[in-house]
């Protein structure tokens, strides 16, 4: 399941950051959050319907960390919404990520939990951008692009094809 969500995740982070670069239409950006937090939602309900272990549980609490963000995205977007309500959701999950990555590396994964805290620092730039309206000017929207092809769309095709 995780190698299925980080693919489209890295799908979305690419759409997203080409928009950032005014590349991409909002509203079409929209769209491709909408199917990508929908996915992770049914994703996260199956793992919720699953769950059994406080472990469990605790992955099932990450993976809405992305469907609320994707979605959050897509309504904000679609519905021309103020995004500091988003920008305080991104503060929110880049705390996060924090006792992420420290209960991922005890798990000893050094790549995921590694991971969390890239992403916890592109979370924390959507916070900024959102909130105080710092500008990055195309440092977020490359940024974006990155992450989401190196923390997502490669580890996803790898997980996926069974070679991570």
């Amino acid at each position: 399941m995780v190698g299925v969500i980080l693919l489209y995740v890295g799908a979305v982070l690419l759409v997203n950051g080409m928009g950032g670069l005014g590349r991409v239409d909002g509203r079409s950006m929209a769209v491709m959050n909408f199917m990508v937090g929908s996915l992770a939602l049914v994703a996260s309900l199956l793992q919720l319907i699953r769950a059994q272990t406080p472990a469990d549980f605790f992955g099932v609490a990450t993976f809405f960390l992305f469907t609320f963000t994707y979605l959050y995205v897509a309504v904000s977007i679609w519905f021309d919404l103020d995004m500091r309500g988003f920008g305080w959701f991104c503060f929110f999950v880049a705390l996060t990520t924090i006792p992420c990555a420290l209960v991922t590396y005890q798990g000893g994964d050094l790549r995921f939990g590694t991971f969390w805290l890239i992403w916890g620092v592109l979370w924390y730039m959507f916070y900024q951008a959102n909130v105080p309206g710092r500008d990055f000017g195309r440092l977020l929207p490359y940024t974006t692009i990155g992450v989401g092809v190196l923390t997502c769309w490669i580890p996803g095709l790898l997980i996926l094809t069974e070679n991570w």
